[in-house]
């Protein structure tokens, strides 16, 4: 496994049936005190000694878009054109997605909603799995109103999860499982189920561009 940021080069990452899958990691609170950082980093490291899988992390509080979208077939405005074209191209790199999101009011965070919207085709036949974390519920109702949105953004959602139930019962003051076993368990189920559609996937496009 390998991990990049912001200054990665994706094209420096070989492509190839062979080649090391592409996984962004959204990390998609922007709140104040929040824990996802520290989740994302507690699920890249359970995804330690993968070779097969090469990920970038993609963190929306050093994402400022803002929340007025361009009218169809309008422009960007120069700040947001500045940070899409860091991100952007980042996302049409990516073989899958693996999204980091809290629940928050029985839905996610407007911050990752916003991201989302702000792109379209990058999100095309490419799989995307999900690591939550919030409450009794462990953050699994944002989980599945995101299957919604990205069904639409013809994307594909792995029927495994991560669910990390807390922070007061599941998750430590530092953000990591307390049932560290049960939930790194998780996190290699899940990530096997995005392994396989990643790579079926990335072979379908390569042989038959998708026509969404």
């Amino acid at each position: 496994m390998s991990v990049t940021s912001k200054e990665a080069v994706t094209a420096a990452v070989p492509v190839g049936d062979e080649a090391p899958l592409r996984v962004a990691v959204l990390v998609g609170s922007v709140r104040e005190g929040r824990q996802g950082r520290a989740v994302a980093d507690w699920f890249l490291g359970t995804a330690a000694g993968d070779e097969g899988l090469h990920f970038d992390v993609i963190d929306l509080a050093e994402t400022p878009l803002p929340l007025v979208l361009p009218g169809w077939g309008g422009a960007p405005g120069p700040e947001a054109a500045a940070v899409l074209r860091d991100v952007s191209p980042r996302l049409a790199a990516a073989d899958a997605f693996v999204v980091v999101t809290p629940e928050y009011n029985h839905s996610f965070p407007a911050s990752l909603k916003n991201f989302i919207d702000w792109h379209h085709t990058q999100w095309h036949a490419k799989p995307v799995g999900f690591v939550s974390y919030g409450g009794l519920g462990g953050g699994l109702r944002a989980v599945e109103q995101l299957r919604l949105v990205f069904a639409e953004l013809h994307a594909t959602t792995v029927r495994d999860s991560v669910s990390l139930h807390g922070p007061w019962s599941g998750l430590g003051e530092d953000g990591t499982p307390r049932d560290a076993a049960v939930c790194a368990g998780a996190a290699k189920g899940m990530l096997g189920q995005l392994t396989w559609w990643a790579r079926a996937l990335r072979t379908a496009r390569a042989e038959r561009p998708y026509a969404g």
